[in-house]
């Protein structure tokens, strides 16, 4: 495996490790409602993040790598407990899905845009990625913001796309090709 160290103005972005600290750093973002209320599933146990950073170790060990799931720290100190996290799921015909989600204390900051920016960065560039997609809760303006000023173009209305508590919400679409980067 080849450790992903993407480095933007203030976020640096890295592996995951499976430690302690990080487990706490996972909880403080899907641990709260706030944050997981835009996001297809609700908020997580810390037993529940210690599961996923297992899983997200493994994951950056598989040949060919199709998921990666980073952590988002501040620049600063990259060692640091992570701010946020962003993931891209790699499919068929060189396409990716985009996804990122911060601590509630670094929203509306631009860490979300530059973390964004960076994991483009990745899938454009290394990865080869001709085509990212990006799907957003329809109550999340905050997220379609982020995208539409990284390009991404809006390609329609999920309806009824994820059902959580047993409520059905809609979500966004949106795209990015490589030659649009």
């Amino acid at each position: 495996m080849v450790p992903v160290q993407l480095t933007g103005s203030r976020l640096a972005v890295r592996e995951h490790h499976h430690t302690p600290e990080e487990v706490e750093a996972l909880y403080a973002l899907f641990g709260d409602p706030e944050v997981t209320r835009h996001l297809p599933f609700g908020p997580r146990t810390p037993e529940d993040c210690a599961d996923q950073l297992e899983l997200y170790v493994e994951e950056a060990l598989t040949e060919p790598r199709r998921v990666y799931r980073l952590a988002a720290a501040l620049r600063e100190d990259p060692g640091a407990a992570p701010i946020g996290q962003g993931s891209l799921f790699l499919g068929r015909h060189r396409s990716a899905h985009l996804g990122y989600a911060l601590r509630r204390d670094a929203w509306g900051l631009g860490y979300g845009g530059e973390l964004a920016r960076l994991l483009c960065g990745l899938a454009f560039g290394p990865l080869g990625v001709h085509r990212l997609v990006a799907v957003v809760e329809v109550g999340n303006p905050a997220s379609s913001r982020v995208l539409t000023r990284l390009g991404f173009q809006l390609e329609g209305r999920l309806r009824h796309d994820v059902c959580k508590d047993g409520v059905w919400s809609d979500a966004f679409q949106y795209s990015l090709l490589a030659d649009e980067w």
